[in-house]
């Protein structure tokens, strides 16, 4: 295993245990019975994931970085801007770009019908911020790899957006409670828990609100943003109406979803 490879893995291990011991300290909401089921469920999907990924893409995302910047190739190394620029600019594009990736998932059908099942999630804690389904890991991988042929970003930009980016999620993910002072602190620069959970309604309106993984501007900035939800934090139903049976939490019938329909879902 790569140098960065366990850089990301050590990152994404202790923040899922902070984050485990934080929501068990300091809740946001009750917490609910039977998380241990959900949470084999929720990282079952992770390691599915990592499988397919190693699988299927031959090089990544830091690697072409390396690569492309040695071939003189891209659009970093074209500008001839210094390093510190180049690591603050590739961040900052990275995560528009997933915040737009994010955007696109809930517009188009077919990817919604993928993405759904990160939105199945009734409950919501850290680990709902790495339960995405394999093939939406794949595309976001795909168009990874893309920006960066395409940009040519510093490795360590790259290494350091996607250890931003997991941590991040499971941060704004978790089940925390964070005082009103320090949420309005901590939002003016990063997602937070009580800003992302709205995104997590069963409201339709309220889902598609608070697209940002990692840094709240784009929100703002494309008027996607909202302050609060309806119905407050503690009483707003989370989820998706038509997989709410404790069943659609195994493994099987969570990677089954983009083939299940809501009228079967609703049956069974």
């Amino acid at each position: 295993m790569d140098t960065g490879n366990v850089i990301r893995l050590g990152a994404f291990v202790l923040t899922g245990a902070l984050l485990a011991a934080l929501e068990a300290m300091r809740p946001r909401r009750a917490p609910e019975a039977g998380r241990t089921f959900r949470w084999v469920g929720n990282l079952g999907v992770v390691a599915v994931s990592s499988m397919l990924v190693r699988l299927l893409f031959p090089v990544a995302p830091m690697a072409l970085a390396a690569t492309m910047r040695e071939a003189d190739l891209g659009l970093f190394p074209a500008l001839g801007l210094n390093l510190a620029m180049e690591i603050a600019l590739s961040i900052l594009i990275l995560d528009l770009a997933m915040y737009a990736q994010h955007r696109a998932f809930h517009a188009w059908r077919p990817l919604w019908r993928v993405h759904r099942m990160h939105h199945a999630d009734t409950f919501f804690d850290f680990s709902t911020g790495v339960r995405f389904h394999p093939v939406e890991i794949i595309a976001s991988m795909a168009f990874k790899l893309a920006l960066v042929a395409l940009l040519a970003p510093p490795p360590a930009a790259v290494l350091a957006f996607e250890t931003i980016l997991n941590s991040a999620a499971m941060f704004n993910h978790a089940n925390l409670f964070l005082p009103l002072t320090a949420d309005r602190a901590v939002r003016r620069f990063l997602v937070t828990p009580d800003m992302h959970r709205i995104h997590h309604s069963t409201d339709g309106r309220e889902m598609n609100r608070n697209f940002g993984f990692c840094f709240p501007w784009w929100d703002r900035l494309f008027a996607t943003y909202q302050d609060q939800p309806a119905g407050g934090h503690e009483n707003m139903p989370i989820g998706l109406n038509i997989f709410r049976d404790a069943r659609y939490r195994s493994l099987a019938r969570m990677l089954a979803m983009p083939f299940t329909s809501p009228i079967s879902a609703k049956k069974e």
